[in-house]
C-alpha cells in the first residue's frame, strides 16, 4: 500500500470525525497530529498498510517518550490511534487492531500553576489603558479571569453571545457545546468599553463587517497564538517568574473561585467539565493552606 492510500485513509477518517461526530477543528487538528506521526514511523520502518503487531505499535511509542513528550501526550496520541483502528475495522479496512493490547500510560498527577491574587492584580495592570490597544487587552484580560474559559472560546466569542442585561455570556466550548456562565460587572464594563472607544471604530475604520467580540490591529478575529504571546508579554512586564501558559488564567479562576467557598459542581459547569474529575485537580490545596485554615479556625488554637 503506498503512502497516498494510508495519508487518505487519515484524512478520510478525519472528515468522518468532523462531520458526522461533530468534533471541533482544534479536536481534529490534534488528531491529524498525532496520526501523521504515526504514519512517519510506519513509512520509516518500510511498511506497506498499518501495523497488526503490538510490538509496533510499542516501538512507536517509545519513539515518543525518547522525544520526551509528556504522558499526557502519549496518552492522547494512543486515545487517537484507538479510534482509528476501531474506524478502519468497521470500514473492512484492517481487522487486525493492536491497541486492544497496548495500556495508557499512567498519569502525571500535576496540579496546574495558578497565580495568586496579588499576581493577578499586577497582571491586570500591565496594559496601558490610555492606548486602544491597552483597552481591548485589558478586557480580554478580565474576560478570561472572570470567566474561566479556554483561550479558543474568548476568540470565538461573538457580540450576540453578550447579555449585559443578564450578565451572562454564551461559550462554544469542546464539541460545540453551548454554555451560558457569569460574567463580572468589572469584566462587562472593560468589554462595554472596548466596544465603545476602540472596536466600533476599527470596525468603520476598516469598512467590514465583523461579528467577533474581540479583533486584531487589521479587524480581523484573533488568533490563540496571539493572545498566547499577549499573555507572556503581560507575565514578563509583571515580574511574573511561574511557567504560565495560556490555560493558567483558567487554571487561577477556578482555584480562587474554590478557595473562597465556591461549590465544585458550579465551577465544573462554568469551566464546561464533562467529568467532575477534570475539576476536583482545583481541591488540593497546599499544605501551607491547610495549615493557615487550620490555625485560623481550631477553637483551642
Amino acid at each position: 500500500m503506498e503512502k497516498n492510500n494510508l495519508q487518505d485513509q487519515i484524512d478520510d477518517y478525519l472528515r468522518y470525525r468532523q462531520i458526522e461526530r461533530g468534533l471541533s477543528t482544534n479536536t481534529i487538528t490534534a488528531y491529524r497530529q498525532d496520526l501523521e506521526e504515526y504514519l512517519v514511523f510506519v513509512l520509516k520502518e518500510g511498511m506497506t498498510s498499518w501495523p497488526t503487531e503490538a510490538n509496533d505499535v510499542d516501538a512507536f511509542l517509545a519513539r515518543q517518550r525518547d522525544l520526551n513528550k509528556s504522558t499526557s501526550s502519549i496518552s492522547r496520541m494512543i486515545s487517537s490511534m484507538r479510534k482509528f483502528y476501531q474506524w478502519l475495522a468497521r470500514r473492512n479496512i484492517q481487522k487486525l487492531n493492536p491497541m486492544l493490547e497496548i495500556d495508557l500510560p499512567k498519569k502525571e498527577r500535576r496540579l496546574p500553576i495558578a497565580l495568586s491574587q496579588k499576581e493577578v492584580t499586577q497582571l491586570l495592570a500591565q496594559p496601558d489603558i490610555h492606548k486602544k490597544l491597552g483597552i481591548r487587552d485589558r478586557a480580554i484580560l478580565e474576560t478570561l479571569y472572570a470567566t474561566g474559559m479556554r483561550v479558543s472560546e474568548l476568540i470565538n466569542l461573538q457580540l450576540q453571545d453578550l447579555h449585559e442585561d443578564l450578565g451572562l455570556i454564551r461559550v462554544l466550548g469542546k464539541g460545540s457545546k453551548e454554555r451560558l456562565i457569569p460574567i463580572s460587572p468589572v469584566a462587562l464594563d472593560w468589554i462595554i468599553k472596548y466596544q465603545k472607544q476602540v472596536r466600533d471604530s476599527q470596525i468603520l475604520k476598516v469598512g467590514r463587517s465583523e461579528d467577533h467580540i474581540f479583533l486584531n490591529s487589521r479587524g480581523k478575529m484573533l488568533t490563540r497564538q496571539a493572545i498566547w504571546q499577549m499573555i507572556k508579554k503581560y507575565c514578563q512586564m509583571a515580574k511574573i517568574t511561574k511557567d504560565v501558559t495560556p490555560h493558567t488564567l483558567r487554571h487561577t479562576f477556578a482555584t480562587h473561585l474554590l478557595a473562597n467557598g465556591a461549590d465544585l459542581r458550579v465551577v465544573q459547569e462554568i469551566l464546561g467539565h464533562s467529568d467532575i474529575s477534570t475539576t476536583q485537580i482545583y481541591t488540593n490545596l497546599s499544605q501551607k493552606q491547610i495549615l493557615e485554615v487550620y490555625h485560623k479556625t481550631h477553637p483551642r488554637l
